[in-house]
């Protein structure tokens, strides 16, 4: 059996922490910067865990860690 592989677009959009955790980053921060505030942008720098343990288990095995 050929090994599997792994998604590539999946590798770029998330991490794995040491924990088992999946991290990924906040929406709303590619275009259209300008009417939002400050505050706002910066609120959106900081990274997000995937919100249910049922999707991270599917990324985890797309991103195979």
């Amino acid at each position: 059996m050929p090994k599997m592989k792994s998604h590539s677009g999946a590798k770029k959009r998330f991490r794995v922490t040491a924990t088992g955790r999946v991290k990924r980053a906040q929406q709303g921060k590619n275009h259209i910067l300008t009417k939002k505030s400050r505050k706002r942008k910066a609120d959106l720098r900081q990274g997000a865990y995937m919100g249910s343990d049922k999707e991270a288990a599917t990324i985890r095995t797309m991103i195979q860690k």
